[in-house]
């Protein structure tokens, strides 16, 4: 199973030379074309200067659908707003690409941000709606063989071009290809209003085909995300490396949960078991506990499994965000969207079958409550059961997340959200590292289904109920200054019956028992002023904000520690007479965090192609122990800065410097010991490149330093002392890349380089490597769909997930081999009916996942299938 290291950076080479074989950025001049506008009641001329004079609503307008229709001429694609008189294009062209950019405007698709088409007439490449930045709306059809000559319609549904491409400009085109995404629907032809009637069709004539669109098609790039700057800012204008994992990839590949979504993310690195009821993971070489939700910070979703039915997308960015977000981690920060009510009627029901006794089912049904739209709504809901490939362990999740958006006026919006999760299983704690990675002394091997804990729920269980209510309010004073409040509330409620290994004697594991009831409440809630101004010909959009936190954890029961008898791993024999007599018990010390934070940023338009961003951060945190026997605290204050510089020599090329810190407050209040933050200093630099419209990539290169760092005294027998002393250093390479390489074919992956080590230690040796990050990492997964023809609707899909060798602790005394994991999908759309068939881990290889220490050892999942029906209206 373990291969030879040269031999698997040769083959993660040959994998990144055949992506950069087939993109190559594409050049084009620009030049400025003029519209021909045609009134509803008049026919005249004019450019897009005169057509903003005579229009002059400063509101943003929002586009809820896109259509496409095929005519005499070429096609037309309508933009459908219920304030189309405030749609006002700006035109410019680059190739053969017509672009109109709409400002004042945003989109407002059910399920995706963008909408794009490739092929849609004979002589049009692609026809794509995208928001360009917070307020702008861009228009591109990119024509065949030249630019496509474009006119404006005026209609009372909304905006509507009219283009013909150049090699059919003077013949009837093709009707376009029939939609295969399944967010797609058809509904009757119409056509624009203009003084001569349209022509009907004869009996003998093909009607035109038309397209109604309200998301992008299966689209994986994203171009804009929130998490880099609290702003919706084009990810080529941010000075750090950013990815976004669309709604798309996370529906092909069938995930379940937040760590196998992040497989796509190179330099993601999971830490715990796929069974493991919290998330956790590496980035950059560093543990990670930074999953903030809709940009709010909340350490239930660390505490829990994240539920993936409800996330519209994931934004990883990498490196510290303490500028903006507080307290976190180094090595980078994990974004959930949610998803949002449309206005667009959208219903979806999904079942899913696979190996292992896996059942599992879904709705998603959006649309409007009321007559004039000014009420939507929104409700997720799911249920999971499995077997897993473990004995006895079994798991039970139940889902549901009901949303509701108020739009109170066509400034002000208000959008309350609310998640409730249940889910049952025991407790993973793997494999010891003898029998699995390591020969046992007796040349056994242990088989991964093998479990170490009691199949009795009285034994041993994990239970996890969580409660999410929350707000976002936005209200737009004017055109350049908006307000925005966001609050969050959780409610964690955990019965656990913790069974752990402690020590392997020959073939007997030591065993322990830890029976608690506990919750974890947090308290979110967010306030920010977004102002865009100018300084003489600089552009500033500022961002002044002020955030306050509360968590509170404390016991609803008993937690104590109780005898439990050994076990034989080889020879397996469980009893519920195993469990004995209570050890200790602990009184209940409620533990109580609470932080303030004030923020600040600027990004400023220094040139067109030359952007600063500064930020800095002041935070003031307080934990508090209540003991019976006296409260302890420690407050502590830490400022955050952030400065980054994008340059744009092209269009299509951004390079970037930045440099960011983070902190962490560190505690250990039970041995009334004060320490100092944990920092984090980073340094990067990175090109990001956007080949064609529809696919881009990162390439970052840089340097953490992680100081203050806590660590358990070892001379402790009891495991409770802490000491701070030493440095961590991780410094990499990372490239990723997302998009379309040719109509029908998305991808998504990249290639990490991670060299992350102890640098300073009283305890442990210097230049031990950080355990669980592998030094090369690669992850590409790919869809491809054909096209036309009798065959069209079907899709394939092919995922390649490399890990390294990485260390199963920090003394580095012993290691987890390297493995490739295979993945394989089959999809099949037609109108609203949608089926996928998955193999995860194809070809059954042997592999581990993660290790806590040489006795919790965590083995993959071998060759499961899923089978999923789908059906949308």
């Amino acid at each position: 199973m373990k291969s030879g290291l040269m031999s698997d950076i040769r083959s993660v080479g040959l994998a990144l030379a055949v992506i950069g074989s087939l993109v190559q950025p594409a050049h084009a001049g620009t030049h400025t074309t003029e519209l021909s506008i045609i009134d509803s009641q008049k026919s005249h001329s004019t450019n897009s200067t005169q057509l903003l004079g005579q229009r002059n609503d400063s509101s943003i307008t929002k586009v809820t659908a896109v259509r496409v229709n095929s005519t005499d001429k070429g096609i037309e694609v309508i933009l459908e707003s219920p304030n189309a008189e405030a749609l006002k294009p700006v035109n410019s062209n680059q190739g053969n690409s017509f672009i109109a950019d709409i400002p004042n405007a945003v989109l407002e698709l059910p399920e995706s941000k963008d909408f794009s088409i490739a092929n849609p007439a004979s002589g049009v490449v692609s026809v794509s709606v995208t928001q360009a930045d917070a307020n702008t709306v861009r228009v591109t059809v990119t024509g065949e063989a030249g630019l496509p000559t474009a006119e404006l319609f005026d209609s009372d549904e909304g905006l509507v071009f009219e283009l013909a491409p150049v090699a059919s400009a003077t013949q009837r085109s093709q009707p376009p290809e029939q939609p295969t995404s399944e967010t797609e629907r058809s509904q009757p032809p119409e056509q624009p209003t203009s003084e001569t009637p349209p022509e009907q069709p004869t009996a003998e004539s093909d009607e035109p085909i038309e397209l109604v669109v309200t998301g992008e098609q299966d689209g994986y790039r994203v171009p804009t995300a929130s998490t880099a700057t609290k702003t919706d800012t084009l990810l080529r204008d941010v000075p750090q490396a950013i990815q976004v994992i669309p709604r798309q990839v996370l529906q092909d590949q069938q995930v379940r949960r937040l760590n196998e979504a992040l497989r796509n993310a190179p330099g993601v690195i999971s830490n715990n078991s796929e069974r493991s009821p919290f998330e956790g993971f590496t980035i950059r070489g560093f543990s990670n506990r930074n999953i903030i939700r809709n940009g709010l910070r909340d350490d239930t979703n660390i505490t829990t499994n994240v539920n993936i039915e409800n996330i519209e997308q994931i934004e990883v960015l990498r490196g510290p965000a303490s500028v903006l977000f507080g307290q976190g981690g180094a090595g980078g920060t994990i974004n959930i969207v949610t998803k949002k009510p449309q206005s667009t009627p959208y219903y979806f029901i999904e079942g899913t079958i696979g190996s292992f006794d896996t059942y599992g089912g879904s709705i998603d049904f959006t649309g409007p409550l009321n007559d004039d739209g000014t009420l939507l709504y929104r409700l997720n809901a799911s249920a999971y059961t499995t077997d897993t490939f473990v004995d006895f362990f079994e798991t039970e999740r139940y889902f549901i997340a009901p949303s509701l958006t108020w739009l109170m006026g066509k400034n002000t919006e208000l959008t309350l959200e609310a998640e409730y999760s249940n889910q049952k299983q025991p407790n993973d704690r793997g494999l010891p590292a003898v029998g699995t990675v390591l020969p046992n002394p007796n040349n056994r091997k242990l088989p991964i289904n093998r479990f170490i804990g009691e199949p009795f729920d009285e034994i041993d269980k994990n239970n996890r109920q969580s409660l999410r209510i929350g707000y976002n309010f936005e209200h737009r004073f004017s055109e350049n200054w908006q307000f925005r409040n966001n609050f969050n509330f959780s409610y964690l409620s955990v019965e656990q019956n913790s069974l752990f290994p402690s020590a392997l004697l020959g073939d007997t594991l030591e065993r322990g028992l830890f029976i608690a009831e506990f919750a974890q409440q947090a308290y979110n809630l967010d306030t920010n002023i977004v102002g865009n101004f100018k300084t003489g010909s600089i552009d500033h959009k500022l961002l002044f904000g002020v955030d306050l936190s509360r968590d509170v954890s404390y016991q609803e029961g008993r937690n104590f520690l109780r005898e439990l008898d050994p076990i034989d791993i080889f020879n397996p024999i469980y009893r519920r007479e195993s469990a004995g007599a209570d050890l200790e018990e602990f009184a209940d010390a409620p533990t109580i965090s609470q932080g303030l934070g004030i923020y600040l940023q600027d990004q400023i338009s220094l040139l067109e192609n030359l952007k600063l961003v500064l930020g800095g951060r002041f935070d003031i945190v307080t934990q508090e122990l209540e003991d019976p026997l006296g409260a302890s605290s420690q407050q502590d204050e830490a400022f955050s800065p952030r400065v980054g510089i994008v340059y744009q020599p092209s269009e299509a090329v951004s390079l970037y410097a930045n440099y960011s810190r983070s902190f962490q407050q560190v505690t250990d209040l039970t041995s009334n010991t004060l320490f100092v933050p944990e920092r984090g200093t980073q340094y990067e630099v990175g090109m990001k490149v956007d080949w064609t419209d529809n696919l881009s990539s990162t390439l970052a290169l840089y340097q953490i330093t992680r100081s203050n760092v806590l660590f358990t005294d070892l001379s402790d027998a009891s495991g409770r002392t802490s000491l701070q002393a030493g440095e961590q250093r991780s410094r990499g390479i990372e490239l990723d890349i997302t998009g379309e390489i040719l109509p029908g074919w998305r991808i998504i992956g990249g290639y990490a380089y991670t060299d992350a080590q102890v640098t300073e230690d009283n305890k442990i040796p210097e230049g031990n490597r950080i355990n669980n990050v592998p030094e090369h990492a690669f992850s590409l997964w790919s869809r491809y769909d054909i096209q036309q023809g009798n065959l069209q609707g079907l899709g394939f899909g092919l995922g390649l997930f490399y890990v390294g060798e990485r260390q199963g602790d920090l003394n580095n005394s012993f290691s987890l081999p390297s493995y490739v994991r295979t993945d394989a999908a089959l999809f099949y759309s037609r109108n609203n009916f949608r089926a996928a068939l998955n193999f995860q881990n194809l070809f059954d290889n042997e592999y581990f996942e993660a290790a806590e220490s040489d006795l919790r050892v965590f083995p993959g999942a071998p060759r499961t299938i899923k089978f999923t029906l789908g059906w949308q209206l």
